[in-house]
């Protein structure tokens, strides 16, 4: 296999998985702010908040997926470049869609632990800023078929 194509898939893992241990890490810190607050006041620490930590952490699968479908294409087309720009900006857009989903989780967490109230209305933008990933792992997937 040529070395551009597997800098496309390293990229493609590496810069996601980059972009979930930060927006993990960012959403994580806020949630344990808003246990912190909760528990001061005396008010029940919501659980949920958990999944709110933990939401960046799907796109790293979608990296994972996206190395693997470069390579795929790579052994079904031969084609470096393609396989190497999938993979760089591929990686870039689903790493920054996990960052950003992290400081949208961290956001909601605190919301959360201020008010107790609006956990659906959480999700859903959440869940929005996810969507970014997987467009971007399906319109890659689209071009490394093409």
């Amino acid at each position: 296999m040529s070395n551009l194509a597997y800098v496309g898939m390293v990229c493609a893992l590496c810069f996601s998985a980059i972009g979930s241990g930060l927006g993990a890490g960012l959403a994580a810190q806020s949630a344990v702010g808003g246990w912190k607050k909760c528990y001061s006041e005396g008010k029940p620490a919501p659980f949920i908040m958990v999944a709110f930590a933990g939401a960046p952490l799907t796109q790293t699968i979608y990296g994972f997926l996206l190395m693997n479908f470069i390579n795929s294409a790579f052994q079904a087309t031969g084609n470096m470049l393609m396989c190497l720009g999938v993979g760089v900006f591929g990686g870039l857009a689903i790493g920054l869609s996990a960052f950003l989903q992290g400081k949208v989780a961290a956001c909601s967490a605190d919301a959360l632990a201020e008010t107790g109230k609006g956990t659906a209305n959480y999700f859903i933008v959440v869940g929005i800023v996810e969507t970014v990933a997987l467009f971007t792992l399906v319109f890659s997937m689209l071009l490394l078929n093409s």
